[in-house]
């Protein structure tokens, strides 16, 4: 089963520091609460089987072995992976950002430093569901498949050691513990997942 925190451990936390140029401690944070933030993106584009016959097209297009092996932030297209927050998040990539910042304890991590990321992370994070989900190699799964993929990255957190990405998850989408008071990420995610 995919899980957000093996994502997590691939991720060259210092090359993506520095070109941010934030220290690794701040780039984990912020990666942290954003995988789990960018998968539930996803997994809201699921909700009809053209949504998600359109997603399936979509991550075909990112079966590039970006995030097989060692991921290497150099061969990751910045300007696609902003095209790609732009269709996760729409209008609200602010509140976003706002939101992912918020829930991270990390003084430093702020909505520039997650602004940062996003466009960065973004086709990792495709690459890598495209490569749990099959592959153009392997053929992809069928109907459920892709959206079942999604919810078990995001309840995979909760399956290891107690807590860790869903329960950060958790934390974002009901606005509790970070930095934050009010969190409009969990207000956004919970009219996109169909909660709030």
């Amino acid at each position: 089963m995919a899980d957000l925190n093996d994502l997590l451990n691939r991720l060259p936390i210092d090359d993506l520091a520095t070109k941010v140029g934030a220290s690794p401690d701040d780039v984990r944070a912020a990666a942290a609460a954003a995988l789990p933030t960018m998968v539930a993106g996803l997994a809201a584009q699921t909700g009809s089987e053209e949504s998600s016959a359109a997603l399936a097209g979509a991550l075909e297009k990112h079966d590039d072995g970006l995030a097989d092996g060692a991921i290497d932030v150099e061969k990751v297209d910045t300007a696609d992976g902003q095209k790609i927050v732009g269709k996760l998040f729409g209008d609200q990539q602010d509140s976003v950002a706002q939101g992912i910042s918020g829930a991270v304890p990390a003084a430093a991590v702020d909505q520039g430093l997650v602004k940062k990321l996003l466009p960065i992370l973004a086709p990792i994070v495709l690459s890598y569901v495209m490569s749990q989900f099959g592959g153009a190699k392997g053929g992809t799964q069928t109907d459920g498949g892709l959206g079942d993929l999604l919810g078990g990255m995001l309840g995979g957190g909760n399956k290891s050691s107690g807590g860790g990405l869903g329960d950060l998850l958790g934390s974002v989408l009901g606005g509790g513990g970070g930095k934050g008071g009010d969190n409009p990420l969990g207000s956004i995610l919970g009219g996109i997942l169909g909660g709030k």
